[in-house]
């Protein structure tokens, strides 16, 4: 890790909001849902898909959960109203995890429900290993009553993860499959890059191998390399599978997906609760600041 990186890390708890703003700002669609809309129907045009995400994770109180189902009830009417090739993606702690696992199930349904009969489809994140076991018990109720109209997601860089994997394929669940950016301890979680990547390439095979739908998401093209090269393996039909981004990140390697016919899926956030996802994207990734600060510093000089 640079020295700059590792600067970047130690000053984000004391960064003023407004600079971590500036920083991440190409990495969120705006704070309405406005901005999301008008974000997918550029992405569309550049052969992209969506899924759409209401910011926002570890409500204290119920109504701040019915509020969250609410904002996504207003997004899946955006979707239908604007034809936009997107689905949503919602947080379990968005949802009232951190509050009662019951209303969480009660809450993530309504939005299951309510996207399901209009032909959407919805994706369970993941968070932090100690909402894992529970997200994973909510997904498999939910598919019970909902076979293919939601998914879930597995973090490589978890220990436990090829488990999950494994048990996954074994129902060919539909998985978004991702290095994971939540910091953990390393008793749960590999630290390594090789070790995650390889991590993240043993998952992938159970997951393929076992006829499971993946959203494949990484920005790391030695990655796509690899998963490409199962893909060939395989034998897979392009509507089998499906790569996944981050907004705002490797444009160049999105076009060059899609230029070759491959599905791309990019992560559309928006929304006023911003700042946590932000802190999270510039801690995983330092380079984000370093691209805001080159832009800061050409644009001063070129006035």
């Amino acid at each position: 890790m640079s020295l700059f990186d590792s600067l970047i890390r130690a000053t984000l708890p004391i960064t003023p909001r407004p600079m971590v703003g500036f920083f991440a700002r190409r990495y969120v669609a705006g704070a309405r849902l406005e901005d999301a809309v008008a974000t997918v129907q550029r992405l569309e045009k550049e052969g992209c898909c969506a899924t759409i995400d209401v910011l926002g994770e570890a409500v204290s109180d119920r109504e701040q959960a019915s509020a969250a189902v609410r904002d996504y009830h207003q997004v899946l009417d955006a979707i239908v109203a604007n034809h936009l090739p997107a689905h949503v993606s919602l947080k379990p702690t968005q949802m009232g995890l951190n509050i009662d696992a019951a209303l969480c199930h009660r809450n993530i349904e309504a939005v299951i429900a309510y996207a399901h009969a209009r032909g959407i489809f919805v994706r369970i994140d993941m968070e932090d290993s100690p909402t894992t076991d529970a997200t994973l018990r909510i997904y498999r109720e939910l598919i019970a009553h909902y076979p293919g109209a939601t998914g879930v997601v597995l973090q490589a860089r978890l220990r436990r993860t090829y488990a999950d994997a494994r048990a996954l394929a074994s129902i060919r669940a539909n998985v978004r499959l991702c290095k994971g950016i939540y910091l953990e301890p390393r008793d749960i979680a590999y630290e390594e890059r090789e070790i995650i990547r390889s991590a993240f390439v043993h998952a992938l095979r159970l997951l393929l191998d076992g006829g499971s739908y993946v959203g494949i998401a990484t920005h790391d093209e030695w990655l796509v390399c690899e998963a490409l090269g199962m893909i060939h393996r395989l034998g897979l039909a392009k509507d089998a599978y499906e790569f996944q981004m981050l907004l705002g990140v490797d444009p160049k390697l999105r076009g060059i997906l899609t230029g070759a016919g491959h599905r791309l899926r990019v992560y559309v956030p928006f929304g006023s609760h911003w700042y946590p996802y932000s802190v999270r994207r510039l801690r995983e990734n330092p380079t984000i600041a370093r691209v805001g600060l080159q832009a800061f510093f050409r644009g001063r000089i070129e006035k």
